[in-house]
């Protein structure tokens, strides 16, 4: 018996070996805010460019040139989510460049993602369960832009329907709270977000957000409305003295309960 046990003992040290080394590769990984930026420019793009497959990225999109290309990349939180990166370096949603004229709109991009969320749930997904976030400067963990591309939590869903009426073409207060913290909102008329940057809209539309976009954090969730189809562009300007960061991404659910 002490041969066998030695050698359970010794699989079980070289299990726990390896997860030591892998926990300490996660750790590495997570303490990184530029990791998100060296899978897409060290791995991604050279794949890429290589052999057209961009491994780790589910996609890269340089049909515009690397300085408005667009790399998506499954999100190791959540089953079905999905990260939309530019291929350019830019730090966050407080990047002046993303409110230039002629700008990538990296939402377009985001949502034209939304394919790659459904291939790996096996079925289709109503646009009013599909969202995207970014995060404010205080609540993000990575320093390059990423717009997070999940499902909708199912509450969040149901409050948006409720509310529907307080939307209009213009940011205005909703009435009720979504995650515990009050949102600006307003109503987008646009399918695919085709000459519409939620970006713009925000530092152009709610009074001191273009001085302060590194407080804030933008949310659009697609929405059907009677009329015609577009989105729900939500906006909450971080307040650390009420402990609120601005964490949009609190708005999707990584479990993708809606579509059960």
């Amino acid at each position: 018996m002490r041969p066998l046990l030695r050698g359970w003992r010794g699989f079980c040290f070289a299990v726990f070996a390896a997860l030591v080394v892998a926990g300490s590769i996660i750790a590495t990984r997570a303490g990184d805010r530029l990791a998100l930026w060296r899978i897409v420019h060290d791995q991604c793009v050279p794949d890429e460019k290589a052999n057209g497959a961009p491994a780790p990225c589910e996609a890269v999109d340089l049909s515009g040139g690397e300085e408005r290309g667009v790399a998506i990349l499954k999100d190791l939180v959540g089953i079905a989510q999905f990260l939309a990166i530019p291929t350019r370096r830019l730090t966050g949603i407080e990047s002046p460049e993303l409110l230039a004229a002629d700008a990538p709109n990296y939402w377009r991009a985001a949502w034209a993602a939304r394919g790659a969320m459904e291939k790996r749930l096996g079925r289709t997904l109503p646009r009013q369960a599909v969202g995207m976030a970014i995060n404010s400067s205080l609540a993000r963990s990575q320093d390059q832009l990423h717009i997070h591309i999940d499902c909708i939590a199912p509450q969040i869903a149901a409050t948006l329907v409720v509310h529907a009426g307080e939307l209009t073409g213009e940011w205005r207060p909703l009435s009720v709270t979504l995650a515990g913290h009050r949102y600006v909102a307003r109503r987008l008329d646009s399918p695919d977000l085709a000459g519409a940057d939620p970006f713009r809209l925000l530092a152009d539309g709610d009074p001191g957000a273009r001085a302060h976009m590194a407080l804030e954090t933008l949310v659009a969730i697609g929405a059907r409305f009677a009329d015609q189809d577009g989105f729900v562009l939500l906006a909450d300007r971080a307040d650390p003295s009420a402990g609120d960061l601005a964490h949009g991404e609190d708005l999707l659910d990584h479990r993708c309960a809606i579509v059960r």
